[in-house]
């Protein structure tokens, strides 16, 4: 197997997520860490940054890429449980030109083309706009979300709208309801859209906890739930809304319903479980899970669910790649590419440690037995793998990092080249260092888009980042 860069670069990620000494955990460290700072009292920070990124740009039909340098402005305000984040970025350079100092900036950032898209050029501009944290009884996040979570996760797990920066920002939103507000524990509501000016994918989620009025401590607490989710535009982010290339315009139409329930059992200070269960409905296609999951210590959680799926039923349609596969998984949905049913599972652990300052999650999914492992269009018909590493700051003094890894297609004739094999695969990595107020960031992202129009699918986006912070 000839050992291109980007297989290399795959390589060492893998080779540093593999040689860690534990494995991390499955809720993300700033949640928790928002959650200790968001009690009471004003913090405001402001952030200006300095560094290039590269852009893939329409130039006389030929995607290219471009650098730009970057300017940025960044305020952070936080009010006890309220918070507001801007992103206020300009990207320039000097063009060079018959005098060699000419200067342009990206009119794409800041010139709505028509008046349909002023919002979604603009609403971006608020990074977010935050109350409570997920888990309250009360939640509200507008702006970027990268953690989508309705019920057990069987429709919508970890969905993310984050996926296209810095070139597209979309502004969703994250909603969460609890009846405890009210000491009204009977019922509550979950609910996401991943973008605001279009309102494309949507989902929600009714729950009740029936049995409160016991005082049964297990028992009282079971909850059910009814989910609903749709993606009004699955071809939204392909070219020329052009998927097979055949210069007809693609459209369609994603709807399912499902019902959970959620059963805790134990939550001791050495061990915690609980049993969950789902069903759901893609058209005709049906699938269920049943699963269990809770932590050890505090600091190892770990999940199992076993799937049976029917035909062109996908698991967890809204995960956190979605909007890469868009196009793909509704050629699954629409029957227009089979899929054969299966019993499948899935794993999860980790480990979260010092506070989570150090934290690893590996997630694997997959079927039993494949149909037809020489099928590389059928994302249902393969494992999944998905890993992230975080390094805080103050874990080591002036450093921290950030990776992750996500990869589809894996078969398991060919398991372990598969899972090097960047095809199918979307890699992340920050590495920054830190002097007082001053830091530096490397970031990367080697992504595979099956969206791209022509043979080349890859978009690999780089840059340097530095800034101040004044507060």
């Amino acid at each position: 197997m000839k050992l291109t860069w980007k297989k290399g670069a795959l390589v060492l990620l893998l080779l540093l997520l593999v040689l860690l000494p534990c494995f991390a955990e499955d809720e993300e460290p700033a949640a928790a860490e928002e959650s200790e700072s968001g009690s009471s009292g004003l913090d405001f920070g402001l952030d200006i940054g300095l560094g290039a990124e590269t852009f893939y740009e329409d130039l006389e039909g030929i995607l290219t890429p471009i650098t730009w340098q970057t300017f940025s402005i960044a305020p952070d305000i936080a009010i006890g449980k309220f918070g507001l984040g801007l992103d206020l970025t300009f990207h320039f350079r000097f063009t060079g030109g018959e005098n060699g100092n000419e200067f342009e900036f990206r009119t794409a950032d800041w010139v709505p083309e028509t008046w349909s898209d002023v919002l979604p050029l603009y609403l971006p501009k608020f990074q977010y706009i935050r109350w409570g944290f997920k888990g309250d009884p009360l939640y509200i996040k507008l702006g970027s979300v990268d953690d989508a979570l309705l019920g057990n996760g069987f429709i919508m797990s970890y969905y993310s709208n984050t996926l296209y920066q810095p070139e597209q920002r979309f502004f969703g939103m994250a909603f969460d309801l609890d009846g405890n507000l009210f000491k009204f524990p009977y019922i509550g509501l979950e609910t996401f859209v991943g973008n605001l000016a279009i309102f494309d994918v949507v989902g929600a989620r009714l729950y009740t906890r029936p049995l409160s009025f016991l005082e049964v401590p297990v028992i009282k607490n079971i909850q059910i739930g009814g989910t609903f989710a749709m993606d009004r535009d699955p071809y939204y982010l392909v070219d020329d809304h052009d998927y097979n290339e055949d210069g007809i315009r693609d459209e369609g139409f994603v709807m399912m319903f499902g019902a959970d329930f959620i059963q805790p059992i134990l939550d001791t200070k050495v061990f915690s479980l609980s049993l969950f269960g789902d069903i759901a409905f893609q058209q005709s296609n049906t699938g269920g899970m049943l699963g269990l999951g809770g932590r050890f210590f505090k600091v190892v959680p770990y999940r199992f669910e076993l799937r049976m799926l029917g035909d062109n039923f996908v698991a967890a349609y809204f995960d956190g790649t979605y909007d890469l596969y868009r196009p793909v998984k509704y050629k699954v949905y629409s029957g227009e590419l089979e899929s054969p049913g299966y019993t499948g599972w899935l794993a999860r652990t980790g480990v979260s440690l010092f506070e989570d300052k150090l934290a690893l999650t590996i997630s694997l999914d997959g079927p039993f037995q494949q149909d037809d492992p020489t099928n590389t269009e059928n994302i249902n018909d393969s494992a999944h793998l998905n890993a992230e590493f975080t390094i805080e700051e103050g874990l080591i003094p002036g450093v921290f990092l950030g990776a992750s890894y996500d990869k589809y297609f894996i078969n398991y004739p060919t398991f372990f080249p598969d899972l090097i094999d960047p095809y199918g695969a979307v890699v992340g990595a920050e590495i920054g260092v830190k002097t007082g107020p001053a830091s530096i960031s490397l970031v990367y992202s080697l992504t595979y888009n099956p969206a791209l129009e022509g043979d080349d699918k890859w978009e690999v986006s780089s840059g340097l980042q530095s800034s101040l912070s004044f507060f």
